[in-house]
């Protein structure tokens, strides 16, 4: 068995490089795909539906992408012809959506560009886990969370920047979108391909036959003991379908007869419907019909031990996480500007003041992706990533008894460390665990815990707010808080062999 060898810092740059694109159109479409929606005529109340396309995108482009390019080989290579193709399409993507005639059409950019944003995306990861040995994975997903915080703070400050800086109008007639944001989503999809482009093409791949013989490469249990793991993975496929169709079935009637409010109903139809689909697995197994959909299923019922330890922490994290960006904004004017009018100039300028505490956390976290290299090597990746996530949930809580918004920054900055650490550690731990045949199809399976987070904040958390937090806001941060602290404990029991 050979060992992979150690690649330069400027070798892991170029492979990494591609994620400063991916960041600009994420950050582009985060911060003005509501703006673009409200411009057209969206209500205020339909956003959150119309917004639901990165979640839904995400939990199934992520998987087949993952599947498909663990079975690819071809002479761009394995991952890089799934980062050239989604890099292309979400260019398209930006450049159409800021001149959407109508409302239907600007949602449909948004499926377009989230989904191929997920095609670009998930291969990195698993890029990774191909190219580096174990003692460098640490560096490699550290490198990623740099260009992805550098990528966040540029991009995020294009419209100001178009606006301000080069006086592009930052205003236009009703139902058209302003030109500073036009001009904005043209540059994100020019440095979105560039980017893409430059990892691409100064990076190479090693092939199926050279990663066999590497001494880090692990044999998938399930194939090659099918016949034996055939019937187990039947009995699992519909004993879990069974739970979970019926739990959704009851919670949908216990929120029926409770009248909850209807986003509620997302938690259970969503349980409903992977109970329906586990239950399609098993039944296409008895079949004897095998493909792509019941081999995610089958490594989704089989994942290895440390993925699903993981998979908690990241369940608890990223719930955190969605609660910030979801309530950050009326939990920050209400509590620490004290109001509640949207139309106010206090309010505008709380919400302008949140904008900088959002750039301040992703610039740290692009500083901090370096100071976690030296952390893991000090400590471990499980300690780095349980201080990280401490940090998060402390400063989380620290935003209720803050009352100078000034004073935001402190916990913005330590919130960055946790950003840092969220978007590097886990994958670092992660790859070590899974075969090497399987690392992309479990890299996007790995991204159902970051989605499902999403779902259940978007199911749930307006509900507390308004009914056991009485519209405070502030009370969704300090539950964010509670969540990572969770998280901090849960990753000392994750098992971390590399």
């Amino acid at each position: 068995m050979k060992t992979k060898p150690k690649l330069s810092f400027w070798q892991i740059w170029n492979m990494s490089f591609g994620f400063l694109g991916i960041q600009f159109g994420f950050a582009l479409q985060n911060a003005n795909v509501s703006r673009i929606f409200e411009t057209l005529g969206a209500k205020i109340d339909d956003i959150p539906i119309l917004w639901i396309a990165a979640p839904v995108t995400g939990l199934i482009i992520q998987p087949i992408i993952g599947h498909a390019s663990d079975k690819t080989w071809c002479r761009l290579g394995r991952r890089r012809p799934y980062f050239l193709a989604g890099a292309l399409l979400a260019s398209i993507a930006l450049f159409i959506m800021p001149n959407s005639p109508a409302l239907w059409i600007a949602a449909g950019m948004l499926w377009m560009m989230d989904a191929s944003i997920n095609v670009s995306m998930e291969p990195f990861r698993a890029f990774v886990g191909d190219m580096l040995p174990s003692d460098q994975r640490t560096t490699g997903f550290a490198m990623q969370s740099f260009f992805i915080g550098t990528g966040a703070v540029i991009a995020s400050l294009l419209p100001y920047m178009m606006a301000n800086w080069f006086g592009i109008s930052n205003t236009a007639p009703e139902g058209i979108i302003p030109p500073s944001v036009k001009f904005s989503f043209y540059i994100g999809g020019a440095v979105f391909i560039s980017a893409v482009a430059w990892t691409v093409f100064s990076s190479k791949e090693y092939s199926p036959e050279e990663l066999k013989e590497f001494d880090d490469h692990k044999e998938d249990v399930c194939e090659t003991d099918e016949d034996t793991n055939n019937k187990e993975q039947i009995k699992k496929s519909v004993k879990l379908g069974l739970i979970f169709t019926i739990l959704g079935i009851l919670l949908s009637i216990a929120f029926y007869f409770t009248e909850v409010e209807k986003e509620v109903y997302i938690l259970s139809f969503g349980l409903f419907i992977f109970g329906i689909l586990e239950l399609l697995s098993g039944s296409l197994q008895k079949s004897n019909k095998k493909g792509g959909f019941v081999s995610v299923f089958n490594d989704l019922n089989s994942m290895p031990k440390t993925m699903g330890q993981l998979a908690i922490v990241q369940f608890f994290s990223w719930f955190a996480l969605f609660a910030m960006w979801i309530y950050t904004t009326a939990g920050v004017t209400a509590h620490v500007y004290g109001t509640t009018d949207t139309t106010s100039e206090l309010y505008n300028e709380g919400a302008n003041w949140v904008g900088v505490c959002f750039g301040v956390y992703n610039g740290f976290a692009a500083l901090f992706a370096f100071l976690l290299i030296w952390m893991a090597k000090i400590t471990s990746r499980k300690i780095t990533h349980s201080i990280s996530l401490l940090v998060g949930g402390l400063s989380f809580i620290s935003i209720f008894f803050i009352k100078d918004s000034n004073m935001l920054l402190i916990p913005f900055a330590g919130i960055g460390l946790t950003w840092a650490s969220i978007l590097a550690m886990p994958y670092a731990m992660l790859t070590g665990a899974l075969p090497s045949n399987k690392m992309g199809v479990y890299m996007g399976i790995f991204n159902f815990f970051i989605v499902i987070p999403q779902i259940l904040a978007a199911s749930i958390l307006g509900f507390l707010v308004k009914s056991i937090f009485k519209e405070e806001a502030i009370y969704a941060l300090i539950l964010g808080g509670i969540s990572l602290i969770i998280a901090a404990f849960l990753v000392i029991f994750v098992k971390d062999d590399n």
